[in-house]
C-alpha cells in the first residue's frame, strides 16, 4: 500500500471551520492529531458554505478525483446536512428522502473509487426546530451508513448537550461556533478519527 495518504473533506461550512480564528475547525484538528502521531496525510479541505448533500453530491467526486490519483492511498471524510434541514419559506431546503438518496449515491461513488469513508453527522446549532430535525436526518443518515459498513460520529446530541459548543454557537451567528467549540466537536470525534486511521 502507497504510504502516500490523502484525505478529503468534503461538505459544509462546519468543514470548512467557518468562524474559527484559528482556521482549523474540527477537520484541521484533526489532522494536526495525525501528524502528531506520525501519520502524515495530505488533508484537502473541501467545506463549501451554505451547500447542501444535493450541491455537494453534484462535485464531489470530480474534486476527489483531483486530489486522491490511484497511486495514493485515498480516503473521504463527508460531513453535512444542517443546510438541507434549513427552513426558508416554511420548507427544507432538501427533503429528508433527498438527503438520504444523495448520501447513499456518494457512498456508492466512494465504494467504486475504493476510497474507504468515514462520516461525521451534522452539529446542532441555536434554534430547536432545526435541531429536532437535524436530529431525524442523523438517525437516517446512521442507519444508512450501518448499510453500507461506514463509520458513522452523530454529532447533534452530544454537542447539543455541550455548554462550550452551544454557547459559542450563540455568540457567534448562531450555527458556527469559534476556536473552543471547533476543539469540543473535534474531541467528540478523536477516538473514532484514530480508528479510521489505525493509529
Amino acid at each position: 500500500m502507497s504510504n502516500d495518504l490523502r484525505i478529503c473533506f468534503v461538505g459544509d461550512s462546519f468543514v470548512a471551520g467557518m468562524g474559527d480564528p484559528e482556521v482549523l475547525g474540527w477537520s484541521g484538528r484533526l489532522t494536526v492529531d495525525a501528524h502528531a502521531a506520525g501519520v502524515a496525510p495530505t488533508a484537502y479541505n473541501l467545506g463549501v458554505r451554505r451547500q447542501t448533500s444535493t450541491d455537494i453530491a453534484g462535485r464531489w467526486q470530480a474534486e476527489c478525483r483531483q486530489r486522491l490519483p490511484r497511486e495514493a492511498q485515498g480516503r473521504v471524510v463527508f460531513s453535512f446536512g444542517v443546510n438541507d434541514t434549513m427552513q426558508i419559506d416554511g420548507r427544507t431546503r432538501v427533503a429528508t428522502a433527498t438527503s438520504v438518496v444523495n448520501l447513499r449515491a456518494m457512498l456508492a461513488g466512494t465504494h467504486v473509487e475504493s476510497w474507504p469513508v468515514l462520516m461525521v453527522g451534522p452539529p446542532p446549532v441555536d434554534d430547536a426546530e432545526h435541531n429536532r430535525r437535524t436530529a431525524d436526518l442523523d438517525e437516517r443518515f446512521g442507519q444508512v451508513c450501518a448499510e453500507h459498513g461506514v463509520p458513522y460520529v452523530s454529532s447533534c446530541h452530544r454537542l447539543a448537550a455541550d455548554t462550550v459548543w452551544m454557547e459559542q454557537v450563540r455568540a457567534g451567528d448562531g450555527a458556527h461556533p469559534g476556536t473552543a467549540g471547533y476543539t469540543a466537536f473535534a474531541e467528540l470525534l478523536l477516538p473514532h478519527w484514530r480508528e479510521w486511521l489505525g493509529y
